[in-house]
């Protein structure tokens, strides 16, 4: 069963969306830009089984606030902000795309608080060639102010997020899209070497690997996650 809920973050509602036994390890979904923590359901379930699952909404998306006020740094720090206001103390964190670059900034900086950590298809923090993004037409689930500012830090990162890689002391799995995704594949490569603790695995399934191939994915969290464990995941159907 899930429980839609949320917290008070310097004055910030965040929501989230929590499942699995109170009594179980905590582990926290940060989604990708644009997205909120309904884009977990189709994996969620079956890591409800092992975790107590929070799937985050990030400021701007979702039923969080839309305060107006957007950077990286500070999603990273409401990922704190949450985490003290439920006493999780250390956690494993997977975060997908933007949602990775996140939970990278958040290893970087509050190593002691993750246990282990998975990038889905998570850019490098190199500077790229710049774009300007087109808002979609209609009425959208996530503030078009926070899309055009965390692009704008995706284009042209701090160079010390780069640097700090080296300081994330939890191991870490990066989840690669193989040559269908827009992300660079050399980029999450360079980005595995710095980290002193990290290894890849490519499942060819685009930049969308969770939902594109949610049993691969789910396989590859737990044999990472949990590496004790032998019994192969439940298969799921795309969609649900």
């Amino acid at each position: 069963m899930v429980g839609h809920r949320s917290v008070d973050v310097g004055g910030v509602r965040l929501a989230y969306q929590v499942s699995g036994p109170p009594e179980a390890p905590p582990l926290v979904l940060l989604h990708a830009l644009g997205e909120d923590a309904a884009d977990w359901d189709v994996v969620a379930p079956v890591l409800a089984r092992s975790w107590r699952v929070y799937a985050l909404d990030l400021r701007g998306h979702g039923r969080s606030d839309w305060p107006g006020d957007y950077s990286l740094q500070l999603m990273r720090d409401d990922v704190l902000g949450v985490l003290d206001a439920l006493a999780l103390d250390r956690v494993d964190l997977i975060g997908h795309s933007v949602g990775g670059v996140v939970a990278y900034l958040f290893a970087e900086e509050y190593p002691q608080r993750v246990d282990r950590l998975v990038l889905e298809d998570a850019p490098v923090p190199r500077s790229r060639e710049q774009s300007t993004p087109i808002r979609p037409d209609g009425e959208l689930t996530f503030d078009w102010e926070m899309v055009l500012a965390v692009r704008r830090q995706i284009d042209t990162p701090d160079p010390g997020w780069l640097e700090n890689l080296s300081k994330i002391t939890a191991e870490t799995l990066a989840v690669a899209g193989g040559p269908d995704s827009h992300i660079p594949q050399e980029g999450i490569a360079e980005l595995v070497h710095r980290v002193p603790r990290g290894r890849v695995v490519t499942i060819p399934a685009g930049h969308l690997i969770h939902n594109a191939e949610p049993t691969m994915f789910v396989e590859a969290i737990l044999r990472f996650l949990r590496p004790s464990d032998d019994g192969p995941a439940a298969a799921i159907a795309p969609g649900g």
